[in-house]
């Protein structure tokens, strides 16, 4: 995306993609040059145009860092870099994976009307690829946490078998000496249930499958 940026605005030196993630910044894609130590100073002073068309959903645009008297001593790092005008574009405005697209020009006022029309266009593509980007990764973490689910309560389910087995009694009673002998060793009832079923197997529970109960 960042090399289609370029290609919009020839007259860019650099672009970067920032994304923010439990409030860290990160350049997680650049092009052509600068780009990367523009987007650190920012991190590094928590503020700056990057930053702010971040978190506010707000196009921020530089026309002459020359002039500019925002964002503290940051203008005149990018201008000893090199850069006098710049665009960020809000992507994902609103999100936990919310961004901004940069773009750094050695000229003032070095982008053009057609250039930021066509910037913005591509800032809402990535703010749909993102969207979608973190509906897999959410999908993904449920994935995991359902097996993990699982895999606890089939440890669980099996010990069970075996308490009921053993004592003669019914699955609730079984369950309740297990819950108490978890609280009374202050360890997880699943790990309790794996050393259970370790020590009478000889070796660790199988994931999915019950241990018969004993006749």
């Amino acid at each position: 995306m960042v090399e289609n940026a370029l290609a919009t605005a020839p007259a860019a030196h650099g672009a970067g993609l920032t994304l923010e993630r439990q409030h860290r910044p990160t350049t997680v894609v650049s092009a052509g040059t600068g780009a990367p130590d523009l987007d650190e100073a920012q991190y590094g002073q928590d503020d700056g145009p990057c930053l702010r068309a971040l978190r506010t959903g707000q196009e921020i645009i530089v026309e002459d860092m020359l002039g500019e008297e925002r964002w503290g001593p940051y203008p005149a790092y990018a201008v000893a870099c090199g850069t006098r005008s710049s665009v960020s574009l809000p992507v994902a405005p609103g999100t936990h994976t919310a961004g901004a697209l940069n773009l750094y020009f050695a000229e003032a006022a070095g982008f053009s009307d057609v250039g930021l029309h066509d910037l913005r266009t591509l800032a809402a593509e990535a703010t749909g690829a993102i969207a979608l980007a973190q509906r897999l990764a959410d999908a993904e973490a449920y994935a995991t946490d359902l097996q993990r689910a699982m895999r606890s309560r089939s440890a669980i389910d099996q010990a069970i078998g075996v308490i009921m087995a053993q004592q003669r009694c019914s699955a609730e009673d079984a369950f309740d000496l297990l819950r108490k002998a978890s609280q009374h060793r202050n360890v997880k009832m699943r790990d309790l249930c794996v050393e259970l079923l370790t020590n009478i197997a000889g070796k660790p529970p199988s994931e999915g499958t019950a241990l018969p109960p004993r006749p």
